[in-house]
């Protein structure tokens, strides 16, 4: 991934979307925004923050069962990147989200995060650590 490649980092639930930005380097993830899936200006809100962030890529969690098979919540995530990237103009790509949302909710646990906070910040947590994983995977840094 080259420095230039702007990435936002998607969190798929059924009821909330959380969002992560790459910084300008493609280097460190932060959350951004969680968006409510079912709110009638959901598409017009992501696209949005694709557009303020200069996005050209779109990194989508795709969930696995523990045994590292597919079921019924990957297909849904599969169909959501596809409308994402019709609707966006978007490069889009999968990336495995390996608990990332009991990773981040233990993260704003540990962090003294109240519980009716954690709710609203949770996902776009779990968004940036498929991002940052994302990013360590694509980065060029030189071998030591």
């Amino acid at each position: 991934m080259s420095g230039t490649c702007a990435a936002i980092g998607v969190d798929l639930g059924d009821r909330r979307v959380g969002l992560a930005g790459a910084d300008p380097t493609g280097t460190i993830a932060t959350p951004l925004a969680t968006l409510e899936r079912r709110h009638p200006k959901f598409w017009s809100a992501l696209e949005h923050a694709c557009v303020e962030r200069g996005c050209r890529l779109l990194v989508i969690g795709l969930p696995r069962r523990l045994d590292g098979s597919e079921g019924d919540a990957a297909a849904a995530a599969r169909r959501f990147a596809a409308d994402a990237g019709r609707r966006l103009g978007l490069e889009v790509t999968m990336w495995d989200e390996w608990l990332t949302t009991a990773q981040a909710e233990r993260a704003l646990i540990d962090g003294g995060v109240r519980r009716m906070q954690r709710k609203s910040t949770v996902d776009a947590v779990a968004a940036s650590l498929i991002l940052q994983s994302y990013l360590d995977a694509h980065s060029r840094r030189p071998s030591p």
